[in-house]
């Protein structure tokens, strides 16, 4: 499993990452939108652990260009700042999961490992005869 982290608060998403490995599992970071798009397009992750709010390209563009692109990547979306309407206009968007932070750890990994057992589930569906 590949998961990318976008944040654009590089001591919490270096963290994360190394607490993700701890538990064996594979992770890349991406302090912007724009290195997000540059990763992708060199290695293509399984899910996306991404942040609402950045400077720049926030996530909700990057989760557009992501469902456009990549339909098949699942990206969890999580915020401290998010509010309803974010919140709707992420699941319309098609998102995995939308979580408030602080996500505790044990939640974060059981939301990934569940978006990434739908990526596997869907490819398989998708798979001809």
């Amino acid at each position: 499993m590949k998961v990318l982290l976008v944040d654009d608060e590089e001591e919490f998403v270096v963290t994360l990452s190394e607490r993700l490995k701890m538990r064996q599992i594979d992770s890349t970071v991406a302090l912007s939108g724009e290195m997000a798009m540059k990763a992708m397009n060199e290695d293509l992750p399984d899910v996306i652990l991404l942040d609402l709010k950045m400077p720049g390209m926030d996530g909700m563009e990057i989760l557009r260009r992501t469902q456009n692109n990549y339909p098949d990547v699942q990206i969890i979306m999580q915020t401290g700042h998010g509010s309803e309407k974010d919140k709707k206009e992420a699941q319309r968007l098609g998102v995995f999961d939308y979580l408030s932070k602080p996500v505790p750890i044990e939640k974060l990994i059981k939301t990934i490992t569940e978006a990434y057992n739908k990526k596997i589930k869907n490819e398989k569906s998708n798979i001809s005869v």
